[in-house]
């Protein structure tokens, strides 16, 4: 993570500069601008109408950046460009609702703060639920609502009562310490001559890509590459590229094209491009990993709706080979949605199926630039925090014991608290 701030409760995480940090550099003959951005133009910091429709820009790494018909010095050296991500995916910053004034942190108004909070400071956990108790049973006569909650929407409600104090405090002291460096601006309606330039929907076909791969004919292993190096520019046919694992050796960044499209692969990476369904190369990879992190498309009403992605059955998430890629002691982080029935689910079913125990649940809280929650805390229908459930491995005894002193313990609970990226479902950075 790019850390920004840590204290005991979490950390304050800027995702942006983590993504510049990978290594999105190209290296040799297409460095020039002119041969890898055909379809995008240069942002630059006197003209910030010269917007792509993608995430990235190429900037030089020696100077400053470059338009689309210029040339870099290469006389004595490797030619070099460096993409960066563009930061008006990061400019949030108002919160998509605003809260009431005494839902807000505060910690824009030190009169507010020095009222409301030492009352607080001195309640207990007893106190906290009743008072959310209340709260809603006086938005609940405020809505008029004709039916009574469910059961589901009673697990949550009981939930937040218990992670809302931890939640709340927690960002609190992370906020005031990103106001403190500058990291973090009271300045919410400060204006950027970019931020009406965000392109409100980024074409991106890898998901369709994938559910075509599995209509294609069955690959013979034997006659077939289990690993694709990538060279230069690749442009191969899109079932070479996903019926093996692709790799990344070199110390640049490379560019793929799939379907048209160029997307930028970091150095000294690898990457398999499928479906769920179609995991048997990455099998075939034989390589064990220590950390695995899960984001499944869960099955909610309003992935249904939308019909943006497609979602997996609880079953289908218990077939994904978990124990067959994992080293011993192997770190297990899935990311769930606040439906308390998946949350279930992952710690009494999925877990215990991969012979993983649960040993944390951290939360994601999203806050814009001002320090704000991008959503009320206490918001009936989203909240501005999602939770990780963080497992380990249980191997055999002999291996555990022989790992046992590599391991590395894992807090009971952390904050991660970020700007997050309008992209949809972007995650934070856990590396």
């Amino acid at each position: 993570m790019s850390v920004v701030h840590r204290l005991t409760a979490g950390w304050l995480v800027d995702h942006l500069s983590f993504i510049n940090q990978c290594g999105y550099e190209i290296c040799g003959s297409f460095a020039h601008p002119g041969g890898v951005t055909r379809s995008t133009s240069v942002t630059s910091t006197e003209d910030c109408h010269s917007i792509s429709s993608f995430a990235a820009t190429p900037s030089s790494s020696d100077s400053p950046t470059y338009g689309p018909g210029d040339a870099i010095e290469t006389e004595g050296k490797t030619a070099k460009m460096r993409y960066v991500f563009r930061e008006e995916f990061f400019d949030m910053s108002k919160p998509h609702i605003a809260a009431a004034p005494e839902e807000q942190l505060c910690q824009g108004c030190p009169e507010v703060c020095l009222i409301f909070f030492p009352f607080i400071s001195s309640w207990n956990d007893t106190d906290f639920v009743c008072l959310f108790v209340f709260c809603f049973l006086l938005i609940l006569l405020k809505r008029k609502r004709k039916c009574v909650f469910n059961q589901g929407e009673l697990d949550a409600l009981e939930y937040h009562s218990k992670v809302r104090k931890l939640i709340w405090e927690g960002t609190l002291h992370l906020v005031q310490e990103g106001l403190k460096s500058g990291f973090l601006h009271h300045s919410a309606a400060k204006l950027s001559c970019r931020k009406n330039n965000v392109p409100q929907h980024i074409v991106c076909g890898l998901a369709e890509l994938c559910e075509m791969a599995k209509q294609f004919p069955a690959v013979n292993e034997s006659d077939h590459q289990a690993v694709h190096v990538l060279e230069e520019e690749t442009s191969s046919g899109e079932q070479d590229l996903l019926s093996c694992v692709m790799e990344n050796t070199s110390n640049c960044a490379k560019i793929i094209v799939l379907m048209g499209q160029k997307y930028l692969v970091p150095p000294k990476s690898s990457f398999l491009l499928s479906d769920i369904s179609c995991l048997q190369p990455l099998m075939n990879y034989k390589k064990k990993y220590d950390v695995i992190v899960i984001d499944p498309p869960w099955e909610n009403k309003s992935v249904k709706r939308s019909n943006r992605y497609s979602h997996l059955s609880l079953w289908q998430i218990k077939q994904i080979p978990v124990p067959a890629l994992a080293a011993p002691n192997c770190l297990v982080v899935t990311w769930v949605t606040n439906r308390q029935k998946h949350l279930r689910f992952v710690k009494d079913e999925l877990y215990p199926h991969w012979s993983v125990k649960t040993l944390a649940e951290w939360h994601w809280v999203k806050i814009t630039t001002a320090g704000e929650f991008v959503l009320p805390l206490d918001s009936l229908h989203k909240k501005p925090y999602e939770v990780l459930v963080l497992g380990r491995v249980q191997g055999h005894v002999k291996e555990a014991l022989r790992k046992s002193e590599d391991v590395v313990p894992i807090p009971e609970h952390q904050l991660i608290v970020s700007v997050p990226c309008s992209l949809h479902s972007h995650k934070p950075p856990l590396a």
